[in-house]
């Protein structure tokens, strides 16, 4: 037992120490864009970019997205897309960061989350 105890508090140490890392959040407008300016997000079948003019473009699934978003008072990243012809409504957004992967978590944090990669 005391072996096992042993082994697991090894692991343990070895997973914090070897730089398994949290996702920290984006809250603010600069540090989004110095994160997307020039880069791609992408996730299996979606490619999108997000522009420093506001603009949202790309493609997921053979179709289209266009959109626009912003950057709200509170921290959010807020956006609105048309996915070919069907529009998908404004929402807010929470941001989080982990290396190069960008979290989105809908409804102001407390949605669905959707993890795309930048490239």
């Amino acid at each position: 037992m005391k072996t096992l105890r042993t082994s697991l508090l090894a692991i343990t140490l070895t997973l914090v120490a070897g730089g398994v890392q949290a996702f920290t959040a984006v809250d603010r407008e600069d540090g989004f864009l110095g994160l997307v300016t020039g880069k791609e997000l992408t996730r299996l079948g979606i490619t999108l970019i997000v522009t420093p003019d506001g603009a949202i473009t790309g493609r997921a699934f053979g179709r289209d997205v266009t959109g626009r978003w912003d950057w709200s008072d509170d921290g959010f990243f807020c956006r609105e897309m048309r996915f070919g012809q069907r529009p998908i409504p404004r929402n807010c957004q929470q941001v989080l960061v982990n290396g190069a992967t960008l979290r989105f978590i809908a409804d102001r944090g407390t949605g669905d989350t959707a993890d795309l990669r930048l490239k």
